[in-house]
């Protein structure tokens, strides 16, 4: 393949995941909870670089060029969204570090920890607190499932669970040490390595009942990135046109006449 046409290529591809990425982000916009992603690029090195094939022959002018660009794993944006007021007793959001977390499936178990900072919660069989959107089990301070009676429900900053002025349980508000080990597992749930995964101390998030979080999406900012994202894709595209019409009358014309 031309080279220009390859790392234009490379360009056009990698713009088009961006506008993807941002696009999902803005179709999230009014998500609870939803953290946006981040995309990331990195530099792909020559062939000879990449495959590690030092002793092959190669253009040392080409090489300095470099291969274009790929797609780098995605990041997700934590920073806590807005807050907005519902007043139902079982919705619930934590203003500060911290995340909910759900019990996972026996895939999971010791793997994985699942986290969430989507508080929208609900009294299930048994009277377990669970999660609505995935409907799993809310773990309390150490990972185990919460059981409610029946009753008026009242949750402290701190996590202290009262029904019927009796205090009967504590929410976990957990946390991972490495904040970049923290992936998306879908619908609102994130996930991080268990052994990652640590209690917080009490006062470093704080629980509001009543309240969820909204979205983090800037919808001004990430309306913006789209179209920066449209405008390179239509660049790249233009610069692996001219380049294919240069090949062509490489071929078809200076071909000829050689």
């Amino acid at each position: 393949m031309n080279y220009g046409i390859q790392i234009s290529s490379s360009g056009l591809l990698t713009s088009l995941y961006r506008q993807d990425v941002q696009a999902n982000n803005l179709a999230n916009m009014d998500s609870v909870a939803f953290k946006p992603d981040i995309p990331a690029l990195m530099q792909r090195p020559a062939a000879r670089q990449e495959d590690n094939l030092p002793f092959m022959p190669s253009d040392a002018m080409l090489e300095r060029l470099g291969a274009g660009v790929l797609a780098a794993p995605t990041r997700v944006d934590l920073a806590q969204g807005g807050t907005k007021i519902t007043n139902r007793s079982f919705d619930l959001a934590i203003e500060g570090e911290g995340f909910f977390q759900v019990q996972g499936g026996p895939s999971d178990t010791g793997r994985q920890a699942l986290l969430t900072r989507d508080g929208r919660f609900a009294r299930g069989v048994e009277g377990r607190l669970i999660h609505v959107n995935s409907g799993a089990p809310v773990l309390n301070r150490v990972q185990r499932p919460i059981i409610l009676p029946q009753g008026d429900l009242k949750i402290a900053p701190d996590g202290r669970i009262t029904v019927n002025g009796n205090e009967v349980d504590t929410i976990g508000v957990f946390n991972a040490r490495d904040q970049q080990s923290i992936t998306k597992r879908g619908g609102s749930i994130l996930q991080a390595p268990a052994a990652q995964v640590r209690r917080m101390n009490n006062g470093a998030g704080l629980i509001k009942q009543g309240v969820l979080e909204e979205s983090g999406v800037n919808e001004i900012k990430t309306m913006l990135l789209v179209q920066d994202a449209s405008r390179d894709v239509d660049a790249n595209m233009g610069i692996v046109q001219a380049q294919d019409r240069m090949l062509d009358r490489a071929i078809n014309t200076f071909g000829r006449l050689a």
